[in-house]
C-alpha cells in the first residue's frame, strides 16, 4: 500500500488525513496516510525514516517548512520563492524533492471556488511571515494590481516587498502607513486569528465590495471575518478552501492525478 503523511508539531488537530482519503477515494485505490509528530532535533531522522521504510510523499506543516526547504536537494519555483516547502516526495537515491503548494491552493480557491479574477487587482496583505512569503509569487503571476504588505516591523515587510518587486507592482509598509483607501482584496496572512486578536488597520482599507480572507481556517467566523463583517464587508472567507487546494495540489504532485475538491467542503463542514 502507498504510505504518504503530514508531518508537524502539533499534529493531532491536522484534516490532512480524511482530505487525503477522500481524494484516494476518488482514484480508486487504497493509500495509507498518518499523522506524524516530530520535533526540532529529530525532523531529519524521522523524514529519512519514513522514506527509508516505504513512504511516497510528505506533507509538511508548522513549524518545519523552512527545515524541509534547507534539506531539498531540488525545489520546484514556488519553494524558491516561498523558502518553504509543504510536499516531499524522493529519487531513486531518497534524496528529498521539494514543492509548495500553498500559494497555489489560495489561488484555486479564490479563482475556481470563490470565482474572482485577480487581474487588476488591489490587495492589501497582512503580516510578512512565512504565509505571506508562500502565496506572493503565484499572486503576482495573475497580474495583479498593487500588493501591498503591512507589517508590525516595517523592515520585515519591505524586505519581503524588495524580493519580489522583479514579479510585479509591490510594496511594504507599517499597518499605519497603509492607505486609507478600500483594497479589492486583504488577506490575513497573520496568525492573530488563532489568538482571537485583530491586526491593527483602519476600516477604511475596505468598503462593502471588498472581499477578506482569513488563511486561517475555522468552522466559525473568524475574528478578522467577524471584524470586516461588523463594518459591512459582504463577502468574507476562511481558508478551509486554501487547505483543501493545496492538498489536491500536493495529491497531484504524489501521484499524477488531479481530485475533484467539490466534495471536499461539505465533507469537513458538513453544516455548510
Amino acid at each position: 500500500m502507498n504510505k504518504y503523511a503530514v508531518i508537524g508539531n502539533p499534529i493531532n488537530h491536522s484534516k490532512s488525513p480524511l482530505i487525503h482519503a477522500a481524494f484516494a477515494e476518488q482514484e480508486n485505490v487504497c493509500i495509507d496516510y498518518q499523522r506524524m509528530l516530530a520535533n526540532k532535533d529529530n525532523f531529519k531522522q524521522t523524514v529519512n525514516h519514513f522514506f527509508n521504510n516505504g513512504g511516497n510523499g510528505l506533507n509538511v506543516t508548522v513549524p518545519f517548512k523552512v527545515d524541509a526547504y534547507e534539506q531539498c536537494i531540488h525545489l520546484n519555483e514556488y519553494a524558491l520563492a516561498a523558502k518553504a516547502v509543504n510536499t516531499i516526495c524522493v529519487n531513486e537515491s531518497k534524496q528529498w524533492l521539494g514543492a509548495n503548494t500553498d500559494g497555489i491552493g489560495l489561488l484555486r480557491d479564490l479563482k475556481e471556488n470563490i470565482n474572482i479574477s485577480l487581474q487588476g487587482k488591489n490587495i492589501l496583505i497582512l503580516g510578512a511571515g512565512g504565509a505571506t512569503r508562500g502565496i506572493l509569487l503565484p499572486l503576482l503571476q495573475e497580474h495583479t494590481g498593487k500588493i501591498v504588505i503591512a507589517n508590525r516591523t516595517v523592515d520585515k515587510a519591505l524586505e519581503l516587498a524588495n524580493a519580489f518587486n522583479e514579479f510585479g507592482l509591490i510594496q511594504g509598509c507599517g499597518y499605519e502607513d497603509v492607505e486609507q483607501k478600500p483594497f479589492d482584496l486583504i488577506l490575513n496572512a497573520t496568525s492573530a486569528s488563532l489568538d482571537n486578536t485583530m491586526p491593527p488597520i483602519s476600516q477604511q482599507v475596505v468598503n462593502e465590495q471588498s472581499i477578506c480572507y482569513d488563511l486561517v481556517y475555522s468552522d466559525q467566523a473568524t475574528t478578522f471575518m467577524s471584524w470586516a463583517i461588523k463594518i459591512g464587508v459582504k463577502h468574507t472567507y476562511d481558508g478551509l478552501g486554501m487547505l483543501i487546494e493545496q492538498a489536491a495540489e500536493s495529491y497531484y504532485i504524489w501521484r499524477g492525478f488531479r481530485p475533484s475538491t467539490k466534495e471536499l467542503f461539505s465533507l469537513l463542514r458538513p453544516s455548510s
